[in-house]
């Protein structure tokens, strides 16, 4: 009788050799700060849900979701008579189409998928719904998104209309911003400042997509909280409330420190690589505010980067929809179904630089070694839906 492939058998056959490559040499890889305990192997393990689904047909979704939830305990307990926040991926400060296809419908959160969670929430007992996403631009969010072709009102109503839309790209209507402690320490930032949202709301939920990044390897649960930080105070053009630029002067380059009372970047072992920063970054980011629960739509989607500005990106169809209440494993998950390994050393496909899923699970926020991660639902086997390896 044949002997059944594990989970990293699985992987190493759907990699091949040109998955497994280096992502490119001489990178200046550090571990910031070097002083931190490897907890890895005592990293929490929580149960994640892996479902086939066939498309963003509003019912067809639904259904999918409310069962992909029901796989991990279900969010009863988790939103009943609670604020619940929901930080969408709307990646980008031009939404330009690929492969013919909006960005709604390739590499940013779905209409229907964000419809669909609200209606859920609102049938679970949520007393209030916040979307929120850091934009670009100084219009109303609803606004934006109605330009850009969403049926706002139909996801109010789904929601029951609980539902509002909040721009982070500042501190918006709050008197003061909300400070966030990196619990051990910080990889590169001891903490950061939010929009107080985040801080008056009883559940964050991450809704974000399966895709790769350029810088950060892959972009799930955790990438998509990046997003959490306000151009206000991170952006090229920061300090200022009408900010509108993105972070890469700070965060991806380390070419201009933060200002003020914010909390500065730590000393210890600084890199210019956008490689070593991007992912020692994310991980603080979403160790300072991390998520209750992750949902990463995998039904249609891009491989070989993040957004219609990395060059060689496409449109596929993985069908996949994953979730967890924890976002290292939910995304150790979601790197296998991609058909990458999630334990992958520095430099080593999808990861051009460091891998922040290991930098997380060595700081005892989640395990990212699938052997270790109960899969609901699909098994690895079934799911796996090989992306290209390609990075921008």
């Amino acid at each position: 009788m044949p002997r059944k492939l594990n989970r990293r058998e699985i992987l190493t056959r759907t990699l091949g050799a040109a998955a497994v490559a280096a992502a490119g040499p001489g990178l200046e890889l550090r571990a910031f700060p070097p002083a931190i305990q490897d907890l890895s192997s005592q990293a929490p393990s929580s149960p994640v849900s892996l479902l086939r689904c066939e498309s963003y047909d509003p019912q067809t979704f639904r259904t999918c979701l409310e069962k992909s939830l029901d796989l991990i305990g279900g969010v009863g307990d988790l939103v009943q008579g609670k604020t619940v926040t929901i930080k969408v991926n709307l990646t980008g400060m031009t939404w330009e189409p690929v492969d013919g296809l909006p960005a709604r419908e390739t590499y940013q959160t779905h209409p229907h998928s964000l419809a669909a969670l609200c209606a859920i929430l609102n049938d679970a007992g949520a007393r209030r719904i916040y979307v929120v996403e850091t934009l670009y631009w100084k219009k109303p969010f609803e606004e934006i998104l109605e330009d850009s072709g969403w049926d706002v009102k139909a996801i109010q109503s789904a929601g029951g209309h609980k539902v509002q839309f909040e721009d982070i790209r500042n501190r918006g209507s709050w008197s003061d911003y909300a400070r966030f402690q990196v619990p051990w320490g910080g990889f590169m930032f001891p903490a950061f400042d939010l929009n107080r949202r985040f801080h008056d709301t009883d559940v964050l939920i991450s809704l974000a997509k399966l895709k790769e990044h350029a810088c950060a390897g892959i972009t799930g649960v955790i990438k998509n909280c990046f997003g959490n930080t306000p151009c206000s105070l991170y952006g090229n053009d920061s300090p200022s409330e009408d900010a509108l630029l993105h972070r890469t002067s700070i965060f991806h380059n380390g070419e201009k420190p933060v200002s003020g009372d914010v909390p500065a970047e730590l000393e210890h072992g600084k890199s210019n690589s956008q490689f070593v920063r991007v992912p020692n970054i994310t991980a603080d980011i979403y160790g300072a505010r991390p998520a209750d629960l992750g949902i990463v739509d995998g039904v249609r989607t891009i491989r070989g980067g993040e957004g219609h500005w990395n060059r060689g990106v496409s449109v596929v169809e993985p069908k996949l929809l994953i979730a967890g209440r924890n976002g290292v494993c939910t995304d150790a998950v979601c790197t296998a179904a991609m058909g990458f390994d999630p334990l992958a050393a520095p430099e080593t496909k999808p990861f051009p630089g460091d891998n922040h899923l290991n930098l997380m699970a060595s700081v005892g926020l989640g395990t990212n070694d699938p052997e270790r991660i109960e899969v609901a639902g699909l098994s690895l086997e079934e799911a796996v839906f090989p992306f290209s390896g390609r990075t921008a």
